[in-house]
């Protein structure tokens, strides 16, 4: 068995994964080190592990991981399942290269969009032949709110979970205008790069994954919803492949 790490900016995610490549169980807790104790315990045949880190790691995680396991620590040099296109390579985020392995290996021979609603959106598209090409970035619903706040003296700060008329399309408050702003505008923008990119690629399929796709889903027809961990698979065929 594996357990694949990604070490946000304020959370943490967890997979358990057995050797046939199934899912176990995932947590998302910041007290990582009694979660880890616990999984240990819990699962006595887990000998590999990795941690891909966009925040801060502490280093009794790692060793706690040493001590457990083989551990790979997710960088730029490590092998990934496809190949690559992108022309900077060294900036290109961890976490992205998490989600087209996993396009890659679970939609084999298809031209994949990989939508990650994130603390931002990003886009990856890899194609038919295993080759990623990169894709774009924009804000997230939070982080668009927060800066309507931020960078304005009136508009108040809208939780990116408000409900309240955020799929009408006439605003009868500033709340409510925020809201629509916020949530019909990500929409648009996700409708306009599928039919952008289905113009060029018609047999396309949309992967919809992330903490915020699940406020979205329902919008975003002829997609497939991923649950959040689906970035955790693809740090597993990551491991498989560093450590085979």
């Amino acid at each position: 068995m594996n357990i694949a790490i990604d070490v946000g900016n304020t959370r943490v995610k967890l997979g358990v994964f057995s050797a046939e490549n199934k899912y176990v169980n995932a947590v998302l807790k910041e007290e990582v080190e009694d979660e880890l104790n616990f999984i240990f315990s819990k699962y006595d045949s887990i000998y590999k592990s990795i941690v891909s880190a966009s925040g801060k790691i502490d280093q009794k995680w790692i060793n706690l991981l040493k001590e457990k396991t083989q551990l790979h620590v997710f960088s730029p040099s490590s092998k990934v399942p496809f190949i690559s296109n992108y022309t900077t390579p060294k900036t290109l985020g961890l976490d992205r290269k998490a989600l087209v392995a996993a396009a890659s290996v679970d939609f084999p021979l298809q031209n994949v969009l990989v939508i990650d609603l994130g603390t931002c959106i990003t886009y990856d598209f890899i194609d038919s032949k295993n080759c990623y090409h990169g894709g774009a970035i924009s804000p997230g619903i939070k982080m668009r709110f927060q800066s309507m706040n931020n960078f304005t003296e009136n508009l108040p700060l809208i939780k990116k979970d408000a409900k309240a008329h955020r799929f009408k399309s006439i605003g009868n408050s500033t709340e409510n205008a925020l809201s629509i702003g916020v949530f019909e505008g990500i929409i648009y923008e996700i409708q306009g790069f599928v039919r952008q990119y289905r113009r060029q690629f018609h047999d396309l399929t949309v992967i919809l994954c992330g903490g915020d796709a699940n406020l979205l889903a329902g919008r975003l027809k002829n997609s497939i919803f991923a649950n959040s961990n689906f970035q955790l698979k693809g740090l597993n065929h990551i491991l498989e492949q560093n450590t085979n």
